[in-house]
């Protein structure tokens, strides 16, 4: 696991944007939802306790389970007795499960992912797994796939191992808690909501009946009470998962979209239930308000200087290179001029014949201000880079054309050797 325990609470770099917001909590990060660019960070990279945050991983593995066919959203489980233990602690975010009950996929993955319900989590984990031991372990590894750094989990659900009765999963301590970094835990919502977009009907529903027409109905009320119909109602919310122990303080992961921008925001261990709300409506302000996507690269730029490259063989001497796609980004407004486009040549000649759509190179962005570009992931950091291209065909020129050109050639480069002894003589 990619994690050294000890940073736990450990410092880590502080954007200097850090001041300007003011974030009440100890660490932060906003990022954009489409290229994990890193708009905002406050110690993203010191590992903290995630609490129910965790349960997105759960869900990525669910829905990963879902999407290769192992299991399907109409399939039942049966309830095994540590669920059901667990399930009543009404102390715990649950909805209470029967022992001899069956479930369905839908109803269990609901169940978490609206009421972060603990029982009906850990139902899911060994219907995929066989047991929560085993599901632990493939959450360990997707992190590593995901390159999540900063992580440890110890079981699916985000408690404190402690609350789990002692039946918590072996290989793992008695009072451990999950952990990862605000910028794994941005990471992991970056990956889920791309990954599977579908998520986001669920974690979109701001209330729900379990079991409805049943006498196990219990409302579910979702503890993101910044979905446009609760609390703390914000335009554009549609996820994604809060958290709290007593370890771990008050956590959210949310993300919302607004004219076509979409925001991605965690924040840890803040003050109270309300002011991790608070904290994320300021992360969500200055995003929203700050920055807009703008097109950086035109397609079919052409750099000066750089417009051509040499054909070696062909009917013309040279053919014409641009961008092959447009490169946008989301950047502070003013900034525009910080961003420039830089052209890398990789061939300077080709062969005839060449074909229109030839990469020649590649065009990426660099930003000239304060600090350095920084994504989430390598694949962001390809969004904002394009092919070089050719734009035209160009066939190979025939035989006499070669032959007369490779004449002259050999006479040119005679002549200019003669032409330089002679000079030399005087």
């Amino acid at each position: 696991m990619s994690i050294v325990v000890a940073t736990l609470f450990s410092g880590s770099r502080v954007s200097a944007e850090s001041d300007i917001l003011d974030i009440q909590a100890y660490s932060a990060i906003l990022v954009d939802g489409e290229t994990g660019l890193i708009l905002y960070e406050k110690e993203s990279e010191t590992a903290m306790p995630t609490a129910s945050m965790t349960k997105m991983m759960t869900e990525y593995l669910v829905l990963e389970a879902i999407n290769d066919g192992k299991i399907t959203w109409t399939q039942e489980t049966g309830i095994s007795e540590y669920v059901y233990k667990i399930s009543q602690n009404r102390g715990l975010s649950n909805v209470p499960l029967r022992l001899d009950g069956k479930y369905n996929v839908k109803e269990l993955y609901e169940a978490m992912a609206i009421y972060s319900a603990n029982g009906a989590t850990i139902a899911l984990a060994e219907l995929v797994a066989g047991s929560e031991t085993n599901f632990v372990k493939m959450m360990n590894e997707k992190a590593e796939e995901l390159n999540l750094e900063n992580f440890k989990f110890v079981n699916t659900t985000g408690l404190n191992n402690k609350d789990l009765l002692g039946m918590h999963p072996k290989g793992t301590e008695a009072d451990e808690e999950n952990l990862m970094s605000a910028k794994a835990t941005a990471k992991l919502a970056f990956h889920l909501i791309n990954d599977y977009p579908e998520v986001l009907e669920t974690a979109s529903i701001p209330k729900k009946v379990f079991r409805e027409g049943t006498e196990d109905a219990i409302n579910m009320s979702n503890w993101n009470w910044m979905l446009p119909s609760l609390v703390f109602a914000y335009e554009g919310v549609d996820g994604l998962k809060t958290g709290s122990t007593d370890l771990a303080g008050y956590s959210f992961t949310s993300t919302a979209k607004k004219n076509g921008v979409r925001l991605i925001t965690v924040v840890m261990k803040a003050d109270s239930y309300e002011s991790r709300f608070g904290e994320t409506k300021k992360l969500l302000d200055y995003g929203f308000s700050n920055f807009e996507e703008q097109e950086i690269v035109a397609a079919g730029y052409q750099a000066k200087g750089k417009t051509t490259v040499a054909v070696e063989k062909g009917k013309e001497k040279t053919v014409e290179i641009e961008s092959a796609n447009p490169i946008s980004l989301l950047i502070k407004r003013g900034e525009k001029e910080n961003y420039k486009p830089v052209v890398k040549i990789d061939k300077k000649t080709v062969e005839a014949p060449v074909k229109k759509g030839t990469k020649i190179g590649t065009v990426t962005v660099e930003y000239k201000g304060e600090d350095s570009l920084s994504f989430l992931t390598k694949q962001g950091e390809n969004l904002v880079k394009t092919d070089l291209i050719t734009t035209a065909n160009v066939e190979k020129a025939n035989w006499f054309v070669l032959l007369m050109k490779a004449i002259g050639g050999f006479f040119g480069d005679l002549w200019t050797s003669s032409a330089e002894g002679i000079k030399g003589l005087f």
